[in-house]
């Protein structure tokens, strides 16, 4: 630790609000953190555990549209809008419909890209202190499909995925098979993006919240923030059950709730949570071992070893939060496992034993990630969408590169938290 710079205030204590107070940490600043919730539910528990630099490709692209029009009449497929008069979802769908073209995408793809590798590199780095063991696997991720036009996709993407210099391989139906011993895969070949790994989020959080308690960062739980006190362009105090926080620099991530978050604060940030469901199986067959994190291409479903049992993933629904478990959508990640991996038996999870959790989407598919040109002693991130686990670290190194003044390590001009206001 380093001599005290000052105190921080971190509101939200997902992965990307842990790893800002992580990082500020070890730069030595006094580290609080306020979380309207207990800690035990956000969405960095419950996602795929998935390390990404393969996900160069914004939400936002060529052929979402379309294909998301064609999901929307079937209750379980993997993508859905629900229908509204929002202000705010019309308004994301037109930025989102703005920039769902080609430039936009090469654009942004080295760029998310450099996010998502640099991340990787910490989490490596982390992953050997001796306070974590959070079983970090780089082996790689699997793009399995079933068919012939999904693999023309899949091995175009590839292609641009090399030139960006990334390690693939495009492999066969055999070549895809080699990699997976134990279990038939019902598959005419895959992708192995072997710049991607996978991890358990579930002991990353726990070991993170263990680590920074341990080390002098103060928790206050069930801490909803209602305002903020602010004058000539800095914050004053931050509201939270009618207590005042103060601090020299103040850190908002808030997942989902960040739009609500940022309005409180005077600053617009366009995001629609999306949300998403998972659950754990453990297989019949104790030989049955999955070697590699998957990913299902036709049926979006993310697969994903963790601490011998293996869990399930998907759907993208875009609304307003709401606590409901669509049954349908959970029905859907089901039906298709099979399809693709036939030794595995998975039936219909209790309501009881499914999670659900938000994504944070912005319309551009880009995150938020900078200080504040309103406010200049907050800085924002967030809207990881589905990078939000793969991307935690960098966004605390980043955080606290922005806090110590340092040089930052990664380009984030295209990730301005108030590109849209």
């Amino acid at each position: 630790m380093t001599q005290n710079k000052g105190k921080a205030l971190v509101i939200g204590a997902g992965i990307a609000g842990l790893s800002s107070a992580y990082y500020l940490l070890k730069k030595g600043w006094q580290v609080e953190i306020l979380e309207q919730n207990d800690l035990s539910n956000n969405c960095s528990y419950g996602n795929a555990g998935m390390i990404v630099p393969s996900h160069f490709t914004p939400l936002a692209a060529p052929g979402v549209v379309a294909q998301g029009f064609r999901w929307m009449f079937s209750s379980k497929s993997p993508f859905y809008v629900k229908p509204s008069l929002s202000t705010k979802l019309i308004s994301w769908g037109l930025q989102f419909l703005k920039h769902s073209n080609q430039k936009h995408v090469d654009a942004s793809a080295s760029a998310i890209r450099d996010l998502n590798l640099a991340s990787s590199k910490l989490y490596n780095e982390l992953a050997k202190t001796e306070d974590f063991n959070f079983e970090l696997n780089q082996n790689g991720i699997l793009m399995l499909y079933k068919t012939e036009k999904v693999a023309e996709e899949e091995i175009e993407l590839a292609h641009i995925a090399k030139e960006l210099g990334l390690d693939v391989d495009v492999l066969d139906r055999k070549g895809i098979q080699d990699l997976e011993p134990s279990i038939n895969l019902d598959v005419i070949g895959g992708i192995n993006y072997k710049c991607d790994g996978h991890l358990d989020p579930r002991k990353l959080m726990t070991q993170m919240i263990s680590y920074l308690k341990n080390n002098g960062v103060t928790f206050y739980t069930q801490h909803r923030v209602s305002g903020f006190e602010t004058s000539e362009s800095r914050i004053n105090a931050v509201i939270a059950n009618g207590k005042k926080f103060t601090a020299d620099q103040y850190i908002m991530t808030g997942g989902s709730f960040l739009p609500e978050l940022a309005q409180k604060a005077g600053i617009k940030i366009q995001l629609m949570p999306g949300k998403g469901y998972s659950f754990m199986y453990t297989p019949e067959n104790s030989a049955y071992k999955l070697e590699h994190a998957a990913l299902l291409l036709e049926a979006r479903v993310a697969v994903t070893p963790m601490s011998g049992q293996i869990r399930f993933g998907g759907t993208m629904e875009l609304a307003q939060h709401q606590h409901k478990i669509n049954m349908n959508r959970v029905e859907g990640i089901v039906a298709s496992i099979p399809k693709y991996m036939p030794d595995f038996r998975v039936t219909l999870p209790k309501e009881s034993e499914i999670w659900y959790g938000y994504r944070p989407c912005a319309p551009d598919g880009l995150p938020y990630l900078g200080a504040s040109s309103k406010l200049k002693n907050l800085i924002i991130a967030g809207g990881g969408g589905m990078m939000g686990l793969s991307l935690g670290p960098v966004f605390g190194r980043t955080v606290s590169e922005i806090a110590n003044g340092e040089k930052l390590s990664v380009d984030i001009d295209i990730f301005r938290p108030e590109r849209f206001n």
